[in-house]
């Protein structure tokens, strides 16, 4: 019975050759997205606050890319297990043309609706006075982290590539250029040190920047240097012709996947404004909590990036049977691994929390819903693993469904009803709106165990 969930040394060996460097490049950025956190918190709660909710909306920015990435992705793990580097580049401009009209609607909202989506996180409690400072910090950091929208994107197109060809080191040292840059500009600009001014959040706002257009530079020169390995890369830029059918098959597969990380991503951030209601405090508390709990699940998001590559490469080689195998031994394994992480957390969370410089009431709220996220991290890591396993068979639809539809049928009214019409400690009503969780655990477990995403999704386009 174990055999079916335990590998052997050969296969841990090839899913930590993939694993490994999407955990370094992901655990150095949270890494320093905590320092970043943490400087930013010294400026103080307000500044902390306001920078903590335009990364709220940021968020659904950045997974709406990821989501239009991936649901492209799947096709291109799938061509690049059978070798069909044409049908890879015809994927790469695809991702190119979906990701530069998100930016453009992306940042267009964000200009042009700035006051009124920041605000909608200020209705807590709170005095005048911290909630307009809050608010001009926002707007401010808003207004230089839309320069870097577009390089973000544009390293998700090339990393998300050349990943679905096995290539993780790249993005990886991509990656790590650019939290280098990160937080050394932070240190530099929030802080006013060697002659420069103390920017304070606008700060944090330009050194983001900086690291987003360094990490583009370094992993575009690179994939267009390595044509020989990159053969996609080859010509990508001559035209943007992409077939017709493959553009549709794309669309009808994708967009599920791109409508999915939008209304997830959406629904996240109705869930941290129904917290709001609850005080000031909240909303630092939260972003504490999520900058902490966002580096201990680097391995689960790293395993679901893992089983999306391995399983989605097993399928377009039409073996059906070791994809199946694969996905077993690999959901295990995440399971064991955030298991470990959640109990490291619960040690690590009172004294992470404590260095920030914010009221101790938000270092309190902060411990409690780490704690809480702790108790979540296995479970959110069976979630993850069943939606990456759906999502390389092509299931976009089912993982919609699982994914968006169960947060704005379940969390979303739960968190609403709770906040708006009873006086339930924040703390409990954060715990409850965790556990649900368990219900998409049962879902999940059983959409897998049927098999239906065992699927070769590019066999017809031989």
């Amino acid at each position: 019975m174990l055999k079916k969930f335990i590998g052997d040394r050969e296969f841990y060996r090839r899913t930590l050759a993939v694993t490994i460097p999407i955990i370094a490049q992901n655990g150095i950025t949270q890494f320093v997205n905590l320092l970043d956190n943490i400087m930013v918190g010294q400026v103080g709660t307000q500044a902390m606050t306001g920078v903590a909710i335009v990364n709220q909306l940021f968020y659904v920015f950045n997974l709406c890319i990821f989501g239009a990435v991936s649901g492209a992705g799947i096709f291109g793990a799938q061509f690049f297990g059978r070798s069909d580097h044409d049908g890879l580049r015809y994927v790469f401009r695809f991702k190119l043309i979906i990701a530069g009209i998100i930016c453009a609607i992306g940042i267009s909202s964000f200009l042009a609706f700035d006051d009124a989506l920041i605000s909608l996180f200020l209705r807590g409690e709170g005095s005048a006075e911290d909630i307009a400072a809050a608010l001009g910090y926002g707007k401010e950091y808003l207004a230089i982290m839309c320069i870097g929208l577009v390089p973000f994107a544009a390293v998700q197109v090339y990393s998300g590539t050349l990943r679905e060809t096995g290539q993780t080191v790249v993005p990886m040292k991509a990656g790590i250029a650019a939290v280098l840059t990160n937080l050394i500009g932070n240190y530099i600009l929030i802080f006013g040190k060697f002659g420069a001014p103390a920017l304070g959040a606008a700060g944090a706002a330009i050194a983001t920047v900086a690291s987003r257009f360094v990490e583009f530079g370094v992993i575009a020169v690179w994939t267009h240097r390595h044509k020989d390995i990159n053969k996609f890369i080859a010509g990508a830029y001559k035209s943007l012709y992409i077939p017709g059918d493959l553009c549709r098959r794309i669309i009808v597969k994708g967009t599920p996947i791109l409508a999915n990380e939008a209304l997830w991503s959406a629904g996240m951030s109705v869930l941290t404004q129904c917290y709001s209601v609850r005080g000031f405090e909240v909303v630092s508390a939260i972003n504490i909590s999520s900058t902490i709990s966002n580096l201990f699940a680097i391995v689960t998001m790293a395993l679901g990036s893992s089983i999306s590559i391995i399983v989605g490469q097993a399928l377009g080689t039409g073996d059906m049977e070791r994809a199946r195998d694969t996905d077993n031994k690999l959901i295990a394994f995440s399971l064991v691994c955030s298991s470990a992480c959640a109990v490291l957390m619960v040690f690590a969370s009172p004294f992470i929390a404590g260095a920030y410089n914010v009221t101790d009431g938000v270092k309190t709220l902060a411990t409690d819903f780490l704690i809480i996220a702790s108790i979540n991290m296995p479970m959110r890591s069976f979630c993850n693993s069943c939606y990456f396993t759906l999502r390389s068979g092509g299931k976009t639809l089912i993982t919609f469904l699982f994914d968006s539809v169960s947060i704005w049928t379940l969390s979303v009214p739960l968190a609403y009803c709770l906040a708006h019409f009873t006086s339930m400690d924040i703390v409990m009503l954060y715990l409850c709106c965790n556990l649900i969780d368990l219900v998409k655990c049962a879902i999940g477990y059983v959409m897998v165990k049927r098999g239906k995403w065992l699927h070769n999704l590019v066999a017809a386009e031989a």
